[in-house]
């Protein structure tokens, strides 16, 4: 016994019914049920299948909506590719790569990049589609080259003032509106200068990075300047925290809990690792979540959680880490048990000292479960009168293993 029919999605592009292939116009044709946007719907002949517009809101209406329409030819109808942050993507986890046949339309950043002669392959995109723009922080590098997907026909002047705010007031900005269209429109200008009125809604953005002479370098390596934070100083330093991050070894698509956030520091500097990083900090003072929250949105990673304090809040969190760094509560009872127990197997655990109470705690937790010891003390250069004398920090005992599997 066969199942359903695939369900077929048909990416479009600007240039409407005449930009698709044959096979795509077949498979408009022979559906039953057309789905999609009402721009998306709109671009397509009419015909006798039943047009159904996405609902608001859309996801948590798909199951039962394909449920509804299963034993019916659906096409979907997709801005350009597809599977390149688009509706197939979402289908595909919901629903499964399986029961999906997709007929891929060139992608905005294809056409982007042939308009203005950039190698695909070498250029970065950041979508801000249902994003905040503080997102694009997170991407700034003087000399480089970026595509930002809209969201609407406002991003153009939000990404400029960005721009702005972040010391790269010289930076082009080349907005390509309608790509592929009859009514495709390219405006170009500066971010200092840009006054341009907010235009078509269907628009991606190029960007010339120039950063300002005196602005800082910050890139996605950890280890950013104690100056690239606001706050009232609690943090973990950033020669100590390029160690710690080290230690906790990030990669993309991972979880991490913060635990005594302070500043942010070490959540901040692992989800800009990896645009895919995610994390979680967890803060007892009341008065350090706005600042926490403050320097995420400036440093590009606005979707930090901040929770209250642990271990209590670990009961609002549902996931599961795949990392934990302990830098506040180490002494507080029950604290590492707390962690421990909500690790995932084969999650990395760091815990960083700097009383002789919570160093004897982690050597105690060595004992217990292995892993690495470590102690840094870190000088710093400073001026002493006509000269320069070095300055010890805080001696930081740091402790990192694995929880065993099973």
């Amino acid at each position: 016994m066969s199942g359903p029919d695939p369900i077929v999605v048909v990416g479009i592009g600007a240039d409407g019914w005449d930009g698709l292939s044959p096979r795509a116009r077949r498979a408009v044709q022979d559906a039953e049920v057309l789905m999609g946007s009402t721009r998306q719907l709109a671009l397509v002949p009419d015909s006798e299948a039943q047009r159904v517009p996405w609902p608001s809101p859309m996801l948590p209406a798909l199951p039962a909506l394909f449920d509804e329409h299963r034993d019916r030819k659906v096409c979907v109808m997709a801005s350009g590719d597809p599977m390149f942050h688009g509706i197939g993507v979402t289908l595909g986890r919901i629903l499964g790569p399986q029961r999906l046949q997709i007929i891929a339309h060139p992608s905005s950043v294809s056409l982007a990049c042939a308009h203005l002669g950039w190698p695909a392959h070498e250029t970065t995109t950041v979508s801000l589609v249902a994003r905040d723009v503080a997102t694009l922080a997170a991407s700034l590098t003087d000399g480089q080259r970026l595509l930002v997907l809209a969201n609407d026909q406002h991003t153009p002047g939000a990404v400029a003032q960005l721009l702005r705010e972040h010391d790269f007031g010289d930076s082009r900005i080349v907005v390509l509106e309608q790509l592929g269209g009859p009514a495709e429109h390219v405006v170009d200008g500066v971010a200092q200068a840009w006054d341009r009125q907010p235009g078509d809604p269907l628009n991606v953005i190029a960007l010339e990075l120039r950063a300002d002479p005196s602005a800082p370098r910050l890139t996605r390596v950890p280890g950013l300047p104690d100056a690239a934070y606001t706050g009232d100083g609690q943090m973990t330093k950033h020669e100590v925290r390029a160690l710690t991050l080290s230690a906790l070894a990030p990669a993309p698509g991972e979880l991490l809990w913060d635990v005594g956030g302070g500043s942010g520091t070490i959540a901040v500097e692992w989800m800009r690792t990896d645009p895919r990083c995610r994390a979680v900090t967890f803060e007892k003072v009341a008065s350090r979540v706005d600042q926490i929250t403050g320097n995420a949105a400036r440093l590009g990673t606005p979707t930090l959680r901040v929770r209250g304090a642990a271990p209590d809040a670990f009961a609002d969190e549902t996931s599961t880490p795949d990392a934990i760094f302990v830098g506040g509560g180490v002494t507080q009872d029950g604290m590492l048990d707390a962690c421990w127990s909500r690790l995932r197997p084969g999650g990395r655990m760091v815990v960083n000292a700097v009383t002789a109470e919570s160093e004897a705690l982690i050597l105690q937790w060595h004992t217990r479960f292995g892993g690495q010891l470590r102690k840094f003390q870190i000088y710093r250069g400073e001026p002493l009168g006509g000269f320069t004398a070095w300055r010890p920090q805080l001696p930081v005992a740091q402790w990192s293993t694995v929880k065993p599997e099973g």
